[in-house]
């Protein structure tokens, strides 16, 4: 059955917050997350206050009433958050480059498809959904470089790493949306991504 992506805004993803959950644990579960199932629970518990954040925008997949894919974004604040990975992000990437690519910019903080529905184009199209309020076309998100087949829907569809390293154990990388204005000057590395697979898998961006 064909999935159908729809933009929601924040009063509305609460209603789907029981298929998000299972989406996010059996996504997550796989590698290079390996994350306990639990942790869903406590993720369906932060969409919730996720959902506050300014410029807070999600996208929903469903079939038959099942969720199957989502994905959330917000913009990032002026001043740089230091909780989560954001620490590590200012690090690698300094002040000046933080400020100018990040801050006010439309950060993909999750995404996610459900196992069973891999292979259709599901993850291009709930990110092309939810990137799609990018004030300037300025997006970005964080993730790990283990992560072979979320780099590679990112990278097919037009993103690109930053070719600074973020520190820490995660193997984290920062990856500009494929119209943000500083790509010029952003030294970005990676693959072209061409006809590599078909990209769909377990995302995951922002300051996870």
């Amino acid at each position: 059955m064909t999935s159908e992506v729809r933009t929601v805004q924040a009063g509305e993803v609460i209603r789907y917050a029981d298929g998000i959950r299972d989406v996010y644990a059996s996504a997550f579960a796989a590698p290079p997350w390996n994350e306990d199932p639990a942790e869903a629970d406590v993720y369906a518990e932060r969409l919730a206050r996720d959902a506050l954040r300014p410029g807070f925008t999600a996208a929903v997949a469903t079939a038959g009433g099942t969720v199957t894919g989502f994905a959330t974004a917000w913009i990032t604040p002026e001043v740089f958050p230091a909780d989560r990975s954001y620490g590590q992000v200012a690090e690698a990437l300094g002040a000046e480059r933080t400020r100018a690519w990040l801050c006010g910019a439309l950060e993909v903080n999750e995404l996610a498809v459900a196992p069973e529905a891999h292979g259709g184009g599901l993850g291009a199209a709930l990110l092309d959904a939810v990137t799609g309020p990018a004030p300037g076309g300025r997006c970005w998100l964080l993730t790990s470089v283990r992560a072979e087949a979320a780099l590679r829907l990112y990278e097919r569809t037009g993103w690109r790493r930053v070719d600074a390293p973020v520190p820490g154990k995660a193997a984290l990388v920062v990856l500009l949306g494929p119209r943000h204005p500083g790509l010029d000057e952003a030294g970005v590395g990676g693959e072209d991504g061409d006809g590599v697979g078909d990209g769909d898998g377990d995302g995951g961006g922002g300051a996870r």
